[in-house]
């Protein structure tokens, strides 16, 4: 959202481009640096939707239309990372260990789940961005908040594990 390199691309981005150079001595640092990265932007995305509902039924339509431009890349990409690269390290080092991976099927349904919902939240700004008004200033809120805590309870269970 904020964070953005010189090209445009989320600091995320960048991080997933340089985290295929590390070497297999750093390989373990710089997935857990690409991690926090990852964990940072989605973050800030839900601190501008949690600002956003906060300032219901007033809203900033830029902010939005800004927030619904990234919610669905960023997300994305975060996810093909997660499990492209991240999913199976973690269930080679599960192995034997069934509670693990079912956390590793568990996080891999988050995924799914929040990008449908990040899809419904996305039409939704980007109809208010380009004029609409805010018929239901409550339901959205509602949305809204129940979309940005699920991201942070995903985010807070990838930490722990």
């Amino acid at each position: 959202m904020n964070g953005t390199n010189e090209r445009g691309s989320s600091l995320f981005e960048a991080g997933l481009e340089n985290s295929t150079l590390a070497g297999p001595s750093g390989r373990e640092a710089t997935l857990g640096a690409v991690m926090k990265s990852a964990h940072r932007e989605k973050l800030q995305l839900c601190d501008t939707l949690e600002k956003i509902a906060d300032s219901l039924p007033e809203v900033d339509r830029w902010k939005c239309l800004g927030t619904a431009n990234a919610i669905v890349p960023l997300l994305r990409s975060i996810h093909q990372y997660e499990e492209s690269i991240i999913f199976p390290a973690y269930e080679v080092a599960a192995v034997g260990s069934n509670a693990k991976l079912a956390s590793a099927r568990r996080l891999r349904a988050e995924h799914v789940e929040d990008e449908c919902f990040a899809g419904e939240v996305t039409e939704i700004l980007l109809a208010i961005g380009r004029g609409e008004t805010v018929e239901n200033a409550e339901a959205l809120e509602f949305m809204l908040r129940g979309f940005f805590k699920s991201v942070r309870r995903h985010i807070a269970f990838e930490r722990e594990h």
